[in-house]
C-alpha cells in the first residue's frame, strides 16, 4: 500500500513552496503583501472597483453630494431687511452648531475686530475690513470653522460696497450671531 501525505488543516507550519514569492522562506507574505493582481475570498482584488461604487469609491454617486457651500446672503437685503439679518443671524448660528464646535472665543475675537474696523476713521474703515477679511479666512482655516464661510462672502460684497451703512449691518448680523450663539 502506498503512502499519503498527511493534510495541514491549518495545524503547523507549512514547508516553503518551491518557486513561490516572498522571503528566502519561499513562503508567501502577510496580508499587506498583496499585489494587485491578488485576488481575495469573493474574487475582490486590490486594483478593481466593487460593485455600487462611483469614480471615487463614494457610494450612491451624486445622490449624496453635499451642495457646493452655505447659502450666499443678499447685502442689499441686509441692509433694508431687519428680519432678514436676524433669519441669516439664525441660519449662520444653526450650521456652526452642526459643523463645528469650540467657536464661542473666536468669534467673539472676531466680533471685537469687527467692531474695532466699524469705529475705525473713514478713509481707513476699508483697510480695515480687508485686513478683517485676511483675519476671517485665517480663523476659518486654523480653527475649521467651515459654517463661517458666508461671512467671509459677504464681507467682501461690503468691502467691495465700502458703504458705512453696509458695514454697520454687517457689524449688526455679527452681533446677532455671537449673541445667538451664546
Amino acid at each position: 500500500m502506498a503512502e499519503t501525505q498527511p493534510e495541514n488543516k491549518g495545524g503547523g507550519p507549512r514547508p516553503p513552496r518551491e518557486g513561490g514569492r516572498g522571503g528566502p522562506e519561499g513562503g508567501r507574505g502577510g496580508p499587506n503583501d498583496r499585489r494587485p493582481d491578488d485576488r481575495g475570498p469573493r474574487g475582490e482584488g486590490r486594483g478593481e472597483r466593487s460593485e455600487g461604487r462611483g469614480e471615487r469609491g463614494d457610494r450612491g454617486g451624486d445622490r449624496d453630494r453635499r451642495p457646493d457651500g452655505p447659502p450666499e446672503i443678499d447685502l442689499e437685503k441686509l441692509i433694508s431687511d431687519p428680519l432678514y439679518l436676524d433669519n441669516q443671524a439664525h441660519g449662520v448660528v444653526s450650521r456652526m452648531r452642526d459643523m463645528d464646535s469650540g467657536t464661542k472665543s473666536q468669534l467673539r475675537r472676531l466680533y471685537n475686530a469687527v467692531r474695532r474696523a466699524v469705529r475705525a476713521p473713514e478713509n481707513e474703515r476699508q483697510h480695515q475690513f480687508v485686513m478683517l477679511r485676511a483675519r476671517l479666512a485665517y480663523t476659518i482655516a486654523r480653527h475649521s470653522l467651515r459654517s463661517l464661510d458666508t461671512l467671509e462672502k459677504l464681507l467682501l460684497q461690503v468691502t467691495r460696497k465700502n458703504d458705512a451703512r453696509g458695514y454697520e449691518r454687517f457689524r449688526d448680523l455679527f452681533e446677532a450671531i455671537v449673541a445667538y450663539n451664546e
